[in-house]
Parts: structure tokens; C-alpha cells; sequence
């Protein structure tokens, strides 16, 4: 069935002023019956369900959804049928604003300003003057027309830096220009990159409609705006209103006091899980590590795996302990607009997606990484991928690639855990995939592990996990040290970026460790010495908590964060080499007390 342009421009508009979490409780509350086949805001397609809704909403009934559910302050939004600016929806769009707009700056700067905005047209994305200016084959340098159409709401800046800035034409607004210059849609892009629901095909006296899906990589670019917008809206609320509480907070900041939260929310058990989420955070800024004669080559991301069985909390710990969960019953942890949540999607759909982030450093959260696998010929290319190396794959009806892919991972692997006392292996040959490329964890229902699971949700449905005001402490830290430590424009010159700074102390504690491992289990090593290379970024990362500390031009690897790792370090090995050791015993041994 088509979709009429009014009701596609009333999709993007509600996808872009509203998160998923709240466009799944609009539809929730509007009755429609595409939400009954979903739980939670997870599952849901965020574009499908926008588009449910636009489908369902008429303007007036628009409107008073819009005054019931505050949208995004920050978006702005001018298309043909809807407005929306300084919080403020309007049912008229700037379709007379544009076309006067473009005809005024003809008139002073001729020709050029037709050739620029087809070149923006037809390329999409976000491009500097001098990228336009090849591209369109302009003989002056645009940056004076750019400025204009930006004053003029036609285009409107995606960065803005000291010396280089870039510029893109609106997703809503691309129509008005395409019809003031005179442009069909078939000419607006490639045939193959169509992104509007209907394209119209007129023979001899007949006519149809044929419906195609929405270009994966055009939604993504759309997706990556919108994280950006998140960011930079979050950052700029922080410095604005809580910045010298966080640098404050920060002085006495460790990894130590995060387990202490966390374990007094989730328990003994359960707040490790949890513990490795957060610090897999602070590592997304891929810090430089450093050694006393100068680079290592190594950063401080890495990757995430929590496998086992089905229901032993590995979603709870990832998904909503970055995310959060809907209604408030606990809040993100995690940095807003750099985390990718990837419910639903199919690896292929993966591969094409990653394109987009090319020279980027997200976050993919896989809640079924095992059904990833299952998909024929891509064993492989997740390989590379979880490696960052080059991706290169060829599809069904087209070759992606070849691109870098920069990113990171958190993943639950559902697979069978079958354990004979304390000899454990994983009923799954693809595991081995990723049990040397990612920090893991095993997860395996215990009475304990049961027992503080059902006390989580108890105190999830009390509110109880929602009280403390850490969790707000906890990301407004974690998203101002990755700004400062990526150099977002926000913090650029405030602060300054600080390596992570390794010692032989480091290696010496890991050498007592491998000692008293390597003695209680037989000659025949069941793991690698990529496990020792993760513990020593995953050190690196736990210290990126204390950057406030002290003012150091760099980050030591502090005590907290390094006996954190090395338990880890016992933890994985003994789990790899099929428990032949109790953590414990070793534990007890290097640290004098039990874990």
C-alpha cells in the first residue's frame, strides 16, 4: 500500500523529535495493534514504528500527542507539511521559505548556487566547501553561498571546527530544493538508492506504484546524525549545569568505588557483569597507552562477551545497564549517542551499516551475538570485524566493502553450558570465534546467581535501583572523560588529553599471576596470550576513572584498577582452561584474602 508524502514526512518528523524508547510507549498508549506483537522498546523497529504511528496520527491528534510527550528540545525540523523549532511544532511547512530563499541567492551569486545544491542533492551526507566544490565543479569556493543557505535555514551546519566546517541539506528539506531546482526523484539519486516509500511508474495510458524499502545505508546516516545531535545535547547540558560537581566527583573517583555501587545494587555476584560494561565504556575512547619511552601501539578499547544460558542477567547487564530501561526503572549508564543497539538486525544488514561508521569508535550491542552465526559465510567476516580489521564481503546481489570497520562490540552469546563439577565447555564450535578477540565471561545458573537475579528484579519493581543519584554521576564522568579524551569541539582547549601510562609493574603482576596459574594446571594451555593483552587494556581502561585524580600529564595504571584486572585475568583463565583451578585459591594466594 503507498504511503502519501504528508504520512512519510510525519514518520521522520516523529523518528527524529522523539527517542525509540518513546515512540514505542506513543504506540503503546495509542492502542495500535503493530505494538502487540512486542514486550519492550528493544524489540521494536524504531523507523517501522514511526511510520505506524504517522499512519495512525492525524494533525490534530499529532498535536496533542506532542503536548502530552515533551519531544527533544534540541531538533529541528522544516519540511513541506510540519515545522518543528525552539520545542514548538507547527503544521506548516517552509516550502515558501526555501523556494524565495534559493531564488534570493541566485540573484546574487548566479549559477553557483543550482550546481552546489544538486551536487548536495545527488551526493547526500554531509560535505566541507572544498568536497562541494570538486564535486559540483565549481570554479569559486562556495563557502560564501554556504553561509548564506545556512542563514537561510536551507542547509544547516553538521560540524563546526576552528578552521573546517561542513554543511548538509535536510532529510525533509531535500524535496522543496529538488522541486525548486527542477529535479525529478529519479534523478535525486541512484536508482538503487531510492529512499522514499513509493516510486510512481507510468506507462502508455496505465499507472502503478511500486513500494521499495529504505536504503539501509541512508537510514544509518540518518541514525548516526541523531547519536551525534544525543552527544552533543547531553555534553553541552553537563558543562553547562554540572561540570564542576563532575570534576569534583572525579578527584576521588576509581574503579573501586564503581564496583562498590554496583555491588550494592546487584550483589556479589551479579555486579561484576555489570562492573565490565561500565569500564568497557571509558575504553570506547581508545586512549594511546603509553610506556616510559613512549608509544606501545595499543589502546585502551576492547570488546565484550557475556555467553551461557538464556536468563542468567547477561541483557540486564549490557542492554539496559548502558541504555536503561523504559518508565525510568533504571537509569543509562552508558555515553549517550555512542552506544548502537542492534536488536534485530541480521549480520548482512551489519556489514552494509558498518560502512557508515568508518573512522568512528562505537559501540554494537548484539543481544544474540550465537544467531549472528548461524548466517552462512559469516563466520569470517564477524571475525575481521571484532578484530577491526578490513571488511570485505560479497553478498547476494551486491559486494560491500572494502572499509575499516573502527568499532567495538558488547554481546550476549546464548549457548548451552555443560558442566561436569568443575569441567566446563561450551556446546558450540563458534564460540572459539570470539572467546580470544573479546573479554569473556561465563554465565551459569546457580542458586546464588538465582537467587540474586529474582532480588535485581525486586528491587527493579520497588524502584529501589533508581534511588541513587549515581548513575547520573556515573555518565555524566564517563561522557566527559571520552569528550576530553577524543577531542569534541565542547571540550576542546578546556582540558587535555592524557595517555594511560604502563610501568613493569604492570607485566611483574601479571607474571606472579600467569605463575600461579600456569602451576595448577597441566602442560596443554586451553587459552592464549591474547587473554594477558585484553587484561592489560582492560587495566588501562578501569584508570581512565581517575583521570581527575591528579594533574599528571598522564594516566598511571592505579592499584584499584589493576588487582580488578588481574582477578579477571584468574577468572578467564580459569574458565578457559575448563575450571582445572578454583579462582578463589588463586586469589587468595596473590591478594591474601578471598574475592
Amino acid at each position: 500500500m503507498a504511503v502519501d508524502d504528508r504520512t512519510l514526512e510525519r514518520k521522520l518528523l516523529i523518528r527524529r523529535i522523539y527517542p525509540a524508547v518513546d515512540i514505542f510507549q506513543i504506540g503503546k498508549q495509542q492502542a495500535l495493534p503493530f505494538f502487540d506483537q512486542y514486550v519492550n522498546a528493544w524489540e521494536c523497529d524504531p523507523d517501522e514504528a514511526a511510520l505506524e504511528i504517522a499512519k495512525s496520527l492525524e494533525d490534530k491528534k499529532l498535536l496533542e500527542v506532542v503536548r502530552k510527550h515533551p519531544p527533544r528540545s534540541y531538533v529541528v525540523f522544516r519540511g513541506a507539511y510540519y515545522t518543528f523549532e525552539d520545542s514548538t511544532l507547527t503544521l506548516n511547512g517552509v516550502a515558501e521559505r526555501v523556494h524565495a530563499g534559493i531564488k534570493e541567492t541566485q540573484r546574487k551569486y548566479g549559477l553557483t548556487v543550482a550546481g552546489l545544491l544538486k551536487a548536495m542533492v545527488l551526493a547526500g551526507g554531509s560535505f566541507g566547501a572544498k568536497e562541494l566544490r570538486e564535486s559540483a565543479r565549481l570554479k569559486v569556493n562556495p563557502y560564501a553561498v554556504l553561509e548564506r543557505l545556512e542563514q537561510l535555514k536551507i542547509v544547516e551546519p553538521t560540524y563546526h571546527g576552528e578552521t573546517y566546517r561542513e554543511w548538509r541539506i535536510p532529510e525533509e528539506t531535500v524535496p522543496l530544493v529538488r522541486e525548486e531546482l527542477g529535479m525529478s526523484l529519479l534523478e535525486s539519486k541512484p536508482a538503487s538508492q531510492i529512499t522514499s516509500a513509493t516510486v510512481s511508474v507510468k506507462g502508455a495510458g496505465t499507472s502503478s506504484t511500486h513500494e521499495e524499502k529504505p536504503d539501509p545505508l541512508e537510514d544509518e546516516r540518518l541514525r548516526l546524525v541523531s547519536m551525534n545531535a544525543e552527544l552533543d545535547a547531553y555534553l553541552g547540558d553537563l558543562l553547562r549545569n554540572r561540570l564542576a560537581e563532575t570534576t569534583a566527583m572525579g578527584k576521588t573517583f576509581s574503579a573501586k568505588s564503581v564496583a562498590a555501587y554496583l555491588q550494592s545494587l546487584f550483589g556479589e555476584m551479579l555486579y561484576f557483569d555489570s562492573f565490565l560494561s561500565i569500564i568497557q565504556q571509558y575504553g570506547l575512547a581508545d586512549v594511546e597507552i603509553v610506556n616510559p619511552q613512549g608509544k606501545t601501539g595499543i589502546k585502551t578499547g576492547w570488546s565484550l562477551a557475556l555467553f551461557g544460558e538464556p536468563g542468567t542477567g547477561k541483557s540486564f547487564s549490557t542492554r539496559d545497564l548502558i541504555l536503561g530501561i523504559p518508565g525510568g526503572k533504571l537509569q543509562p549508564h552508558g555515553i549517550p549517542g555512542r552506544n548502537r543497539y542492534c536488536g534485530g538486525i541480521t549480520p548482512a544488514r551489519f556489514i552494509r551499516i558498518g560502512q557508515v561508521y568508518v573512522g568512528r569508535t562505537f559501540n554494537f550491542i548484539v543481544p544474540e551475538f550465537n544467531d549472528w552465526f548461524r548466517y552462512q559465510g559469516m563466520v569470517d567476516v564477524l571475525k575481521i570485524a571484532m578484530e577491526r580489521g578490513e571488511i570485505k564481503q560479497e553478498l547476494h546481489r551486491e559486494i560491500v566493502g572494502p572499509y575499516r570497520f573502527d568499532s567495538f562490540f558488547t554481546v550476549n552469546y546464548n549457548t548451552a553450558v555443560m558442566g561436569q563439577g568443575y569441567e566446563v565447555t561450551i556446546g558450540d564450535p563458534n564460540f572459539n570465534a570470539i572467546e580470544d578477540r573479546m573479554i569473556c565471561r561465563l554465565h551459569r545458573m546457580t542458586k546464588e546467581r538465582y537467587v540474586e537475579i529474582a532480588q535485581s528484579q525486586m528491587r527493579l519493581a520497588m524502584g529501589g535501583v533508581n534511588e541513587d543519584k549515581r548513575a547520573q554521576q556515573i555518565r555524566d564522568h564517563v561522557t566527559l572523560v571520552y569528550a576530553i579524551e577524543t577531542g569534541h569541539p565542547l571540550v576542546r582547549g578546556r582540558f587535555k588529553k592524557k595517555p594511560v601510562l604502563i610501568t613493569d609493574n604492570l607485566y611483574s603482576a601479571i607474571g606472579r599471576v600467569r605463575e600461579a596459574i600456569l602451576k595448577r594446571i597441566p602442560d596443554s594451555m586451553r587459552f592464549s596470550a591474547r587473554l594477558e593483552h585484553n587484561v592489560v587494556k582492560f587495566a588501562c581502561a578501569a584508570s581512565l576513572l581517575s583521570y581527575f585524580n591528579d594533574d599528571f600529564d598522564y594516566i598511571p595504571v592505579n592499584a584499584d584498577a589493576l588487582e580488578l584486572a588481574l582477578r579477571l585475568y584468574v577468572e578467564e583463565a580459569s574458565v578457559r582452561s575448563r575450571e582445572e583451578f578454583k579462582p578463589e585459591e588463586v586469589n587468595e594466594e596473590l591478594f591474601g584474602r578471598k574475592q
